[in-house]
């Protein structure tokens, strides 16, 4: 039952992303995340860890993007001191955990998933690794802490790699 559910999921994730996939696009990373109003948190937080630049280069790139409803489950006393210039060391190190070299779309992961029977291992752009798995019929990451992110959205093409959103803002240890 749990692979009948895990297809039809990943169906379903297929046909979604292909119509996003079907958007090509001239924008990098950053222009796509500045044109969604729901990442608004997440490019003041690239801003504030000068990662913009970085993201902006040739990549590819695969990121984990955090929607704002992600970073408002963060105490916003923590978030506000983690956009603070004396922290932007650790807010760079948070953000670089939800970046991956290389572009890696959903058809991957669903491969990458099959191989591993259910759960593969990601290096991170900050060298710490997170997890991603299949559980209960969607796809999560799993970071060091053992809290676990929905992927909500798969797919959004950018011209230096492929943006993932997600519902939850994972950490490094």
């Amino acid at each position: 039952m749990k692979k009948l559910v895990f297809i039809i999921s990943t169906i379903i994730l297929f046909v979604f992303t292909q119509t996003i996939s079907a958007q090509k696009t001239n924008k990098d990373i950053v222009d796509v995340a500045v044109s969604v109003d729901d990442f608004s948190t997440l490019v003041t937080a690239l801003k504030a860890a000068d990662l913009v630049t970085a993201l902006k280069g040739e990549g590819p790139f695969t990121v984990f993007a955090p929607t704002n409803d992600a970073f408002g489950k963060i105490d916003s006393k923590t978030l506000k001191s983690l956009l603070k210039p004396e922290n932007k060391e650790k807010l760079s190190a948070i953000l670089t955990y939800h970046v991956i070299a290389g572009k890696i779309t959903a058809s991957d992961v669903v491969s990458a998933l099959k191989k591993g029977k259910g759960k593969v291992e990601l290096k991170t752009l900050g060298g710490a690794k997170v997890l991603v798995l299949e559980k209960d019929g969607k796809i999560w990451l799993k970071d060091q802490n053992g809290n676990y992110s929905k992927i909500a959205k798969t797919d959004v093409m950018a011209k230096n790699g492929v943006i993932h959103v997600i519902s939850d803002v994972v950490m490094p240890k």
